[in-house]
């Protein structure tokens, strides 16, 4: 749908990678590594989204490093639409907050990279009532024509785990 919108593969993938998770930053040729695309073509977009401050930037020694900008007048309709193009909204309002003890959700697999995919691979940190979650997700992907995949942690088991690596996207957190 979004490809009716925006025909660039490059900006929709950029504004899945930033928005989906605006905690997470990246440099130009990190970026182009990332997502298979030519450095120019990054650094036509990030200039683009920079430009209509969509995005924020710093150097940290010679690398200009990019996060989505919070502040931005559009960035929760932006972060919406993207959430409901992936079908996380639906995954968020009828699974994650029903499911009691949980702390945090991160995307992973293709959509973490801002591809396109018939599935939602997720990380659950917490002790949620498995038998209910099973009943949500199957309800869920009747609802977003997506196969749900999930593996659970408990908060022990996921201080082990380096979350801060850009396969990881941080999608809800209990705070």
């Amino acid at each position: 749908m979004l490809e009716a919108l925006i025909s660039s593969k490059t900006r929709i993938r950029l504004l899945l990678r930033f928005f989906l998770n605006p905690e997470s930053q990246a440099y130009m040729r990190e970026l182009a590594d990332e997502l298979n695309e030519s450095t120019n073509s990054v650094r036509l977009e990030l200039n683009r989204f920079h430009d209509a401050g969509m995005l924020d930037s710093e150097y940290v020694g010679n690398k200009r490093f990019y996060k989505a900008n919070s502040s931005f007048p559009l960035f929760k309709e932006v972060r919406s639409i993207l959430l409901k193009q992936t079908g996380l909204h639906q995954v968020i309002e009828d699974v994650i907050e029903k499911l009691g003890d949980l702390k945090m959700v991160y995307l992973t697999g293709d959509l973490a990279k801002g591809k396109q995919s018939d599935v939602v691979s997720l990380v659950l940190i917490g002790d949620p009532d498995r038998e209910y979650l099973v009943r949500l997700i199957s309800k869920a992907e009747g609802l977003i024509n997506k196969k749900i995949q999930y593996i659970i942690y408990s908060e022990s088991e996921s201080a082990t785990i380096d979350f801060g690596r850009e396969k990881f996207l941080l999608i809800w957190n209990e705070h």
